[in-house]
């Protein structure tokens, strides 16, 4: 498939059905690909479900509009989430984005069990579905928002101790750098003090620093680690000559470190990293698992209000009995306004019975022209470009 003629659009519309509905389709189809190709298309069925009164109708597209708007925004959110989680490898997302392990892009399984799950729905059409996917829905967006507050807390703290662990060595902990070895401890008189020195200034600390306060014991200097600006060095000299020895260190742009060595905070530190890290990594499997099942479960849900929401419009624009051909179109980019010039001339005459809704004062929400573009044929788009990130 060629990703730059290929749109992560499509077209789901329906017409009323002409002799039948599959000449409807027929016509459809060979309008659509007889010049230039201008879309791939298939047979969205969608099976005739108890239709109540008008009112009914009228009110239920206004509940399908708000239920297609969360539930696309709950779509949105997990896979935007898959990407989160998966960090560098957001080349993986898409694998990981399957709706019944399909690609959602191969749209062949788009009207997938449609027919079969809206036969489990005896009662008419008014509640069942809208309170089972609601409720499906809104259990992933808790569920959601439950595990991405855990896992983003567990994130954050592991960040900050690893941010910690990194940086200059004016801010870095210096707890993985330094060893016992390189500092006397437990003595009444001496002390040992980490210095950070800047590496144009090395020779100057060589020849200064046993000289910059009394008592600093001579030749106890060494250079423990290096960034890429400045070495970190130790010396060791009397407790008492400490702030002099700070004061004068200053001066030379030499900066003394604040750092007591305790042994046990540093271990602390280091099992605090290492549990939030093996924690993060145990949880990254299951919540990988999770943003998957979820996430088809989710677009699943997507497209049957679509199905709904072009059923309940067909129902209003075309009248009863049900007779109307549900289509999904994948448009190809570069001759979407062909196609759209194409879609029109087919269904051009259709406008007659839409003028005539209009004329009966009727609020139809279908024709509310602010929050959808109007075409004589009932039309929705599902936008898949909302799963691409780069």
């Amino acid at each position: 498939q060629d990703k730059d003629t290929k749109m992560t659009e499509f077209w789901l519309i329906s017409a009323p059905g002409e002799k039948t509905c599959q000449q409807t389709w027929e016509k459809l189809h060979a309008a659509t690909t007889k010049n230039n190709n201008l879309s791939t298309n298939s047979k969205f069925n969608i099976p005739d479900l108890k239709v109540g009164t008008l009112d009914v109708l009228v009110g239920l597209s206004d509940e399908l509009a708000k239920l297609d708007a969360f539930v696309e925004s709950v779509v949105k959110k997990v896979a935007q989430y898959m990407a989160d989680v998966l960090e560098d490898s957001k080349d993986k997302v898409q694998e990981n984005l399957l709706a019944n392990g399909g690609k959602v892009i191969t749209m062949l399984y788009l009207s997938f069990e449609i027919e079969k799950s809206f036969k489990n729905y005896s009662s008419s059409l008014d509640t069942v579905p809208f309170l089972f996917i609601f409720k499906g829905v809104n259990q992933i967006d808790n569920d959601l928002k439950a595990r991405a507050s855990a896992y983003n807390n567990l994130k954050g703290n592991l960040q900050n101790l690893e941010r910690k662990n990194a940086g200059s060595l004016l801010t870095r902990s210096l707890a993985d750098i330094v060893k016992k070895e390189d500092f006397v401890l437990d003595s009444e008189y001496l002390v040992t003090l980490l210095v950070i020195v800047p590496k144009l200034n090395y020779n100057d600390w060589v020849k200064q620093y046993e000289t910059l306060a009394e008592m600093v014991v001579p030749r106890s200097s060494n250079v423990l680690f290096e960034d890429q600006d400045s070495y970190l060095c130790n010396v060791t000299l009397f407790r008492k000559a400490v702030d002099d020895f700070k004061h004068k260190a200053r001066e030379y742009k030499f900066l003394v470190r604040d750092f007591q060595y305790n042994e046990e905070e540093m271990k602390a530190d280091k099992e605090e990293m290492n549990r939030l890290s093996t924690d993060k990594k145990k949880q990254f499997g299951p919540l990988v698992r999770w943003l998957k099942v979820n996430f088809s479960e989710a677009f699943i849900a997507w497209i049957h209000v679509k199905a709904l929401r072009v059923f309940v419009e067909s129902v209003l624009r075309y009248g009863l009995p049900v007779n109307f051909q549900a289509m999904l179109l994948q448009p190809n980019k570069k001759t979407m306004k062909k196609l759209r010039e194409v879609l029109y001339d087919l269904y051009k005459h259709l406008d007659s019975s839409a003028a005539a809704i209009i004329d009966a004062t009727m609020d139809i929400p279908g024709l509310n022209l602010s929050q959808q573009e109007y075409y004589p044929y009932v039309y929705y788009k599902i936008d898949c470009n909302l799963l691409e990130f780069k």
